[in-house]
């Protein structure tokens, strides 16, 4: 089998971190198979449609590492991949489906639907079409069906769901599903407009574009024997399904922002690594192994299977995220992390800075923090004097015979001529042993001139990385 997958959000907004993961999940079934990916855009519903959605879902996937073997950019034999771009195929087949019986003209108004369904709720039935009492061609006979039409009257086309037979698939998942006929509501397919409706232009596409597994959230299950009868009316053969557990809070309910960010496009604001929020993503439901957390993109493209995927709900936890975001800032390249960091250097006015010092300073701070840009913020020291000092650790630090103290230690850093980590350890160990005093009594008052600051990192290795000439300008300017 020649493997075929989809990605298929609509243009309505921002790229939800469900719909990164289900992207991410076709893509890695795509790859482990040799298969292809394809991205469609579902623009059929044109009230909910935003402007620049699809270019920005472009681009989030693109960040996170996801590409597309066909695409509306890329094109390929069975576009146009935008739904807009491809209704007379639907009129086309909604017509077929009238005339083959498996669907209806229905000419019912919103205040008609709306009454339908309060008498249902009074009654304590679930709301759903009711063919045998609406206005549709079943009522009102072909004669009156086919005058008003001509007469112009607005009319949707309904799917005619078999009440009786028991509509099953099996889930790659979840495993055997069934439901009874009666359960499933008479679809509308085509609306008054003549737009069609997700169901039918879904079915439409994923058969014309030869998709052979659809992986998709767990919320459309209940769409799934629709979608069966879909093709069964078509004649058509079915896909594979595959429905994915939903993305939880801490607290278990469904991931919404009400309760913080679920915008892809907010996660890398803040500075998450690609890598380490793509591998933070694939495990939100799946693992390829019980001992291991951390996974390359090649090797979840190696070990993914879409039978080890769970069936329940996965805790989107945004403590393991920061962490998985820090072991990757302490594993991936120096040079690589700089790239990164180098442009956002100008929105500090840090002037300019070599790669090769910007690399200095991110190894300096890798063990300390957990986004890449909190080196601009916590170890802004490093890019330019101290323009403030922490008034408690001065105080704390700063006694009246501090400077006095020190000033012997300062001049002993004027001769040393290696500026490294090893030799400045050393110089402050014999000052410290000669005088009796302990490291902490001039630890502190270092940091305090190099950095104005209570936490930092190793201070000799701070000082070696600022260099000397600095360091001691800033003693200079200091002591006064």
């Amino acid at each position: 089998m020649n493997i075929r997958v989809r990605f298929a959000p609509s243009p309505t907004g921002f790229l939800h971190v469900g719909g990164l993961r289900t992207a991410l999940y076709n893509y890695l079934f795509a790859k482990h198979n040799g298969g292809k990916f394809i991205l469609r855009i579902e623009d059929t519903d044109r009230t909910r449609f935003v402007e620049n959605a699809q270019e920005n879902l472009i681009k989030s996937l693109r960040w996170a590492g996801i590409e597309f073997d066909e695409s509306p950019e890329i094109g390929g034999d069975f576009g146009p991949y935008i739904q807009s771009e491809r209704f007379h195929l639907y009129k086309k087949y909604g017509t077929e489906l009238i005339e083959n019986g498996s669907a209806y003209y229905a000419f019912d108004t919103a205040e008609e639907l709306d009454a339908m369904r309060e008498r249902q709720q009074k009654a304590g039935i679930a709301p759903k079409y009711d063919r045998s009492v609406m206005r549709n061609e079943f009522t009102l006979g072909k004669d009156e069906t086919q005058k008003l039409i001509n007469d112009g009257t607005a009319y949707c086309i309904r799917l005619k769901v078999p009440h009786n037979d028991e509509i099953t698939f099996t889930d790659l998942i979840r495993g055997y599903v069934s439901v009874i006929g009666r359960d499933v509501d008479d679809q509308i397919l085509l609306k008054s407009d003549g737009f069609p409706t997700y169901h039918l232009a879904n079915v439409i596409d994923d058969h014309l574009m030869g998709i052979t597994h659809i992986i998709r959230g767990e919320e459309w299950i209940p769409s799934t024997p629709k979608h069966i009868l879909l093709y069964k009316a078509f004649g058509w053969e079915c896909p594979l399904f595959a429905h994915l557990p939903l993305l939880l809070n801490r607290d278990k309910t469904k991931l919404s922002k009400r309760q913080g960010s679920v915008a892809v496009e907010d996660f890398v604001a803040k500075g998450y690594f690609k890598e380490a929020f793509v591998n933070f993503i694939a495990l939100l439901g799946w693992n390829p192994s019980a001992d291991r957390e951390i996974f390359d993109f090649q090797e979840l493209i190696n070990t993914f299977k879409l039978e080890k995927v769970n069936k329940s709900g996965a805790v989107f936890d945004t403590q393991k995220l920061d962490w998985m975001n820090g072991q990757y800032l302490k594993k991936l390249p120096i040079s690589y992390m700089a790239s990164i960091l180098k442009p956002e250097l100008s929105n500090f006015n840090y002037g300019d800075v070599s790669d090769d010092y910007l690399g200095k300073v991110i190894d300096l701070f890798k063990e300390r923090i957990t986004f890449l840009k909190d080196v601009l913020t916590f170890g802004n020291y490093m890019f330019e004097k101290p323009k403030e000092f922490e008034a408690d650790y001065k105080e704390k630090h700063w006694k009246e015979g501090t400077a006095t103290m020190m000033q012997p230690l300062i001049d002993e850093f004027r001769n040393i001529n290696d500026w490294s980590h090893n030799l400045l350890h050393d110089a402050t160990k014999q000052f410290v042993d000669a005088n009796k005093l302990k490291l902490k009594d001039v630890i502190h008052p270092l940091r305090l001139m190099i950095t104005g600051k209570s936490v930092g990192a190793g201070m000799f290795e701070t000082m070696a990385v600022l260099g000397k000439k600095e360091c001691i300008e800033r003693f200079d300017e200091f002591m006064g």
